[in-house]
């Protein structure tokens, strides 16, 4: 990995800083027979989930955005008697299939979990969330997959991992992947709303957050806990496996794990849809410190893919993409039963990534362009002991949060280069605050304050063909708020109202873009004149998570100040800025123009469970999801790539051990389309599980659980083609009909 300069090590002074005062805190407190478990994503809130099952609350409660507790194990895995360190709430497993309803957040809140993940059939984070309400995949290519949320995308949906970005250039293009695959994945979260506000204005569509132990937070039970998983794709020859193994002992936890997947090109309902192909392999390491007043960890991380890109190219060119990534990641906990600063946290991430474009020249595959991006996250957070007023309980937290990025993409053929080399620096504070007004009447403010700089090298006027390519450096400061209330109605149902203001930096690509694009077949041209977006959000929720009907519903209205979106011009270009337009003459590539309009995006999400009545062993039930979105640019045209609206519903057995479902979603015609778009006919998907847990014969007393499975999509071979992707103007049609044989062993 690339040194960082001396500059940003002392930006993130304060992060090791933490660092060191939590390590030293734990050398003198650690006490084997005090383990605790600390989770991760903290501030959290109390959690309900979707079970009849009581919920076993924990005390004291933190605040803030963060939503779902994390997978079950760093919680079970807590010898008992030293709960008192985990702010979460400690969940019994819902049976699988269960719709969980996070029923005590601010803000809609989707999981997906182990079981979802492993039942999945996609290599992308996104194709086990993408029918879920409000979200889909961006379905570039087969290895390439990007969640939309709300119709929002690229630098409006931050991913990460335990609290720290992926740090790639997949919001660069949809063409890029995400280096995290599912199978690194033990549980999957999509926040939205004034919570997303903790992790950077870059996230106003949404955040998704994948949470894992590659820093343990927990000894073991046993002393060492472990996982072996894997399945089979017909609809692609697709094999996946992977395993992780944690040890631990006298206050020090160790983890590894690794995966790897293979896939051929998949079959689409008009046959074999070329260049499709995938692989990824990726291995982790980790170890933590961990005592009885928090704990301390790093891990090092590991990541190659190699997958096709389809469309009119793929059977001359066969283009690929061929990926990798280092990373090491650190997080730590300190908490006090007698400070006012009752925990302070800390997230480290360093990454160097770099991926190259290859075509086939008839002699062998040969780069066309290479992207890199070398970037560290650094964030700081102090929780402060609740206290009471004459108003009511108050909770909160502060935090500080830095970045760097270096990125550039460059065309190694002689024509323009998309991006040359950029630099993206940002500092930023926030702040989080909640009050019990009443015991059923809860608010949340939340303050975000950034900085960031961007250097870049750009046209001043970027469709000036004569002007001169010059540096230039851009600051912007974006002010974020939001306030929210949540209520406690009768029948165990909680309303929420939640508004929220946000401004956004425009991004390096946004801002510098001018070149060509091989890959997408484009030609895109940035604005070094984009001023900041912001975007005006009010939005209502009504969620019921206990007893037999549980429901998570969502309406939204957000305004847009000056949107930032590709738009396709109509004109083409070759592979220079003078060849585009008809005066350039060019035909080889689509001209693609950032531009900056007012805009409204509206919108409605639901999905509900309703358990019906007991049978056999368990309980059967239906269930359904609704999503619509609708965009508009100032002067009533359609933002181009608006998801469709979609409809669905099934039917569910499940029990302490069978899961069996079987269901329908229907996505509707796309007629309101964008400029230079077409119309995308509907689409019915017929899906079905049927999943068996169980525990294997103990050994020494252990008894590993197992889950095996069998899961079909798309049964009845429907022709899909996703508006929202670039790839439908090439009718690029996704997988038809697939099975997959899935299963897990798992040993707590």
């Amino acid at each position: 990995m690339s040194q960082l300069s001396k500059n940003a090590l002392l930006s993130v002074f304060a992060g090791l800083t933490a660092s060191s005062m939590i390590t030293q805190a734990i050398a003198q407190g650690a006490n084997p027979a005090d383990q605790t478990s600390v989770i991760e994503e903290l501030p959290s809130v109390e959690v309900t989930v979707s079970t009849p099952s009581p919920v076993k609350k924990k005390k004291p409660r933190a605040p803030g955005p963060a939503t779902a507790t994390q997978s079950p194990p760093p919680i079970t895995e807590t010898p008992e008697g030293n709960e008192e360190f985990s702010d979460a709430t400690a969940l019994q497993s819902p049976a699988p299939g269960t719709l969980i309803v996070i029923d005590n957040a601010f803000v809609p809140v989707t999981v997906a979990t182990e079981n979802d993940v492993l039942a999945s059939q996609g290599a992308n984070i996104a194709d086990t969330i993408d029918k879920r309400p409000g979200i889909v995949g961006s379905t570039f290519a087969g290895g390439s997959s990007r969640p939309i949320i709300r119709g929002l995308d690229n630098y409006r949906v931050r991913i990460q991992e335990n609290g720290i970005g992926t740090h790639d250039v997949s919001a660069l293009s949809e063409d890029h992947a995400v280096p995290l695959d599912p199978f690194a994945a033990e549980q999957i979260e999509v926040i939205r709303g004034p919570a997303t506000l903790r992790y950077g204005s870059a996230a106003i569509g949404g955040v998704v957050a994948v949470e894992n132990s590659r820093i343990p937070t927990a000894i073991p039970k046993n002393g060492v806990s472990g996982q072996i998983k894997g399945g089979w794709n017909s609809v692609d020859e697709g094999r996946d496996g992977g395993f992780k193994v944690t040890a631990g002992a006298n206050g020090i936890a160790l983890t590894a794990d690794g995966f790897r997947r293979r896939t051929e090109d998949y079959d689409a309902p008009g046959g074999r849809q070329f260049n499709t192909f995938a692989e990824a392999d990726s291995f982790a390491l980790g170890a933590s410190l961990i005592g009885k007043n928090g704990f301390v960890g790093v891990a090092i991380t590991h990541y190659e893919s190699l997958y096709g890109i389809p469309g009119e190219e793929a059977a001359e060119a066969r283009p690929r993409i061929d990926l990798e990534q280092s990373r090491i990641l650190a997080k730590g906990e300190l908490r006090s039963d007698t400070s006012t600063i009752e925990a302070l946290r800390f997230w480290f991430g360093a990454s160097d990534y770099k991926h190259q474009e290859l075509v086939d020249e008839g002699a062998g595959f040969e780069a066309g362009q290479c992207f890199a991006n070398e970037q560290f996250e650094g964030r700081v957070e102090a929780q402060h002991r609740a206290f009471e007023t004459s108003l009511g309980t108050v909770r909160g937290a502060a935090g500080l949060q830095v970045v760097q990025r270096d990125m550039f993409g460059q065309n190694l053929e002689g024509g323009d280069s998309l991006i040359r080399p950029a630099k993206t620096q940002s500092f930023a504070a926030y702040a989080f605050e909640e009050l019990d007004l009443t015991k059923r009447l809860t608010v949340q403010g939340a303050v975000r304050i950034e900085h960031s700089e961007v250097d870049g090298q750009a046209r001043k006027n970027p469709l000036g063909i004569a002007d001169p390519i010059v540096r230039q450096s851009l600051s912007f400061t974006p002010i974020s708020g939001s306030l929210g209330l949540k209520y406690q109605l009768p029948l165990q149902m909680v309303l929420s109202l939640n508004g929220q203001f946000v401004e956004r930096a425009p991004a390096d690509a946004e801002l510098f873009s001018q070149g060509v694009h091989e890959a997408t077949e484009t030609f895109e041209i940035g604005d070094p004149n984009l001023e900041k977006e912001k975007a005006s959000t009010i939005e209502l929720g009504l969620r019921r998570a206990a007893g037999p009907f549980r429901f998570d519903a969502t309406a939204y209205y957000t305004r847009f100040d000056g949107f930032i979106f590709k738009t396709l011009t109509g004109e083409q270009c070759d592979d220079t800025i003078d060849t585009c337009g008809p005066i350039g003459g060019g035909t080889e590539l689509d001209q693609v123009v950032f531009s900056q309009r007012d805009a409204v995006f509206y919108g409605v999400e639901l999905a509900a469970q309703y358990d019906v009545a007991s049978i056999w062993n368990g309980v059967w039930g239906v269930e359904g999801q609704y999503d619509y979105v609708r965009a508009r640019l100032d002067g009533g045209e359609n933002v181009p790539r608006t998801p469709p609206q979609r409809l669905g519903g099934g039917l569910y057995y499940h029990d302490a051990n069978w899961l069996a479902r079987v269901g329908v979603l229907h996505a509707f015609d796309k007629s309101d389309i964008g400029q230079e778009e077409i119309e995308t006919p509907g689409y019915t998907l017929v899906s079905a599980e049927l999943s068996y847990t169980g525990l294997l014969p103990g050994l020494d007393g252990k008894a590993p659980k197992f889950t095996v499975g069998i899961k079909g999509e798309n049964l009845a071979n429907d022709d899909v083609l996703n508006h929202a992707s670039f790839k439908r103007r090439e009718e690029v049609f996704l997988p038809g009909a697939s099975v997959r044989v899935f299963g897990s062993v798992k040993l707590n």
